[in-house]
């Protein structure tokens, strides 16, 4: 590991001093979301280098309030940002930023901020037009939709739905979690995972007037006690799997293409060994082409992968690296599939890995110069 960490130094010298100017035309610059503090005052952004898989020292993009959370509009110009906090404008809700790319650099230029619908905002997404942004607020168990005006800017949520209900742990279920949101291949059903609830609920999403409504039938649910927290749908869109938090599992379902109706088809464990007090289920993915999921573990402080049977969406355990650091979060493929970076949350790094397309084996290739509770990875082209 000195070794790494030594190497590792001299590309961070190399990439910082290019500061937020002008980058190498086949660079790619990543956007980290973190919690804020006395170590983090917003956004971050770092050059990568695809060849070298060299990731840059990530300096200030813009300021922004617990910004665990980022998203892209569909042609890059713009970048979207969970404030995961309770209270904005006066209301017990959380924030949602929007913000300009620089052109030439790796800054943000604010254009706006709305409330979030709810407390505690810790997910969101686009749909697949870029018209919508959608928002799942932890503390108060609800989603939202807002509209995405033609410069960019965000509008006030036009359509906010609170989740209602509890499940088996009364710990962590006594209320509704929603945790994550995103809209359907087809941009016509948007799903949600809820925590608190063990259930992947259904929505009929309406781009024009940015509205959600719930479908018929409601939602999927996941064993009791799971804890749903992402998901992720393959690429023919006929199958989604789910990270459960709680329960260091995954969920495959089956997606009904007419009638957006939800099947469990399976549950398995996301470790390769018994749950432990600590372990806990935190990101879920597929690679570029959609032949291997991906998860992290928090306590085992890991990224496992599986191999998907692309007939049943079934999934065969095929292997799991070091995080390289503790309690892993997001993580994220570059866009040709060649490398992902992952979020260390407890160890203020992002570890870089070399993925070998053929096996999906993750390859430790290195981390990034310390960056103060990184949550959130997000790759974009200059």
């Amino acid at each position: 590991m000195r070794r790494i960490l030594a190497a590792a130094g001299c590309w961070w010298a190399a990439a910082g001093a290019l500061g937020g100017g002008i980058m190498a035309t086949n660079h790619l610059t990543v956007y980290i979301g973190a919690y804020t503090g006395a170590g983090s005052q917003g956004i971050y952004a770092a050059e990568f280098d695809p060849v070298q898989g060299v990731l840059g020292r990530p300096e200030l993009a813009a300021k922004a309030r617990n910004p665990t959370f980022l998203a892209a509009h569909p042609g890059g110009r713009w970048i979207y940002a969970v404030s995961e906090i309770e209270n904005f404008g006066g209301g017990r809700t959380g924030a949602v930023s929007a913000f300009a790319r620089e052109p030439g650099s790796r800054r943000l230029r604010p254009l706006n901020q709305q409330p979030s619908g709810g407390a505690g905002p810790c997910h969101l997404s686009l749909d697949r037009s870029g018209r919508v942004l959608l928002v799942a607020n932890y503390s108060s168990g609800s989603v939202a939709a807002l509209p995405i005006g033609p410069d960019g800017a965000l509008g006030a949520p036009a359509s906010v739905i609170q989740h209602r209900g509890a499940s088996v742990d009364p710990a962590r279920q006594k209320g509704p979690h929603a945790h994550f949101i995103a809209p359907d291949p087809a941009n016509r059903l948007a799903l949600a995972c809820d925590l608190g609830l063990d259930r992947i609920l259904v929505y009929r999403l309406d781009v024009a007037a940015a509205a959600l409504a719930p479908h018929q039938p409601p939602c999927g649910a996941t064993p009791p006690g799971s804890g749903p927290r992402h998901l992720v749908f393959s690429p023919d869109a006929r199958f989604i799997w789910v990270i459960n938090e709680m329960a260091c599992t995954i969920s495959t379902f089956a997606l009904a293409a007419d009638t957006g109706a939800l099947r469990l088809l399976e549950t398995i464990p996301s470790l390769p060994r018994e749950l432990q007090a600590g372990d806990s289920g935190a990101e879920i993915a597929l690679d570029p082409a959609g032949r291997w999921l991906y998860c992290s573990n928090r306590g085992h402080d890991s990224l496992c992968w599986f191999r998907i049977d692309p007939s049943t969406g079934k999934l065969a355990w095929a292997g799991q690296a070091s995080a390289g650091g503790r309690t892993p979060r997001h993580f994220a493929f570059s866009p040709d599939g060649g490398w992902v970076l992952a979020s260390n949350q407890d160890s203020d790094h992002i570890s870089i890995f070399r993925v070998d397309k053929a096996t999906g084996k993750l390859a430790p290739a290195g981390v990034s110069a310390p960056i103060s509770k990184p949550v959130c990875v997000l790759f974009q082209r200059p």
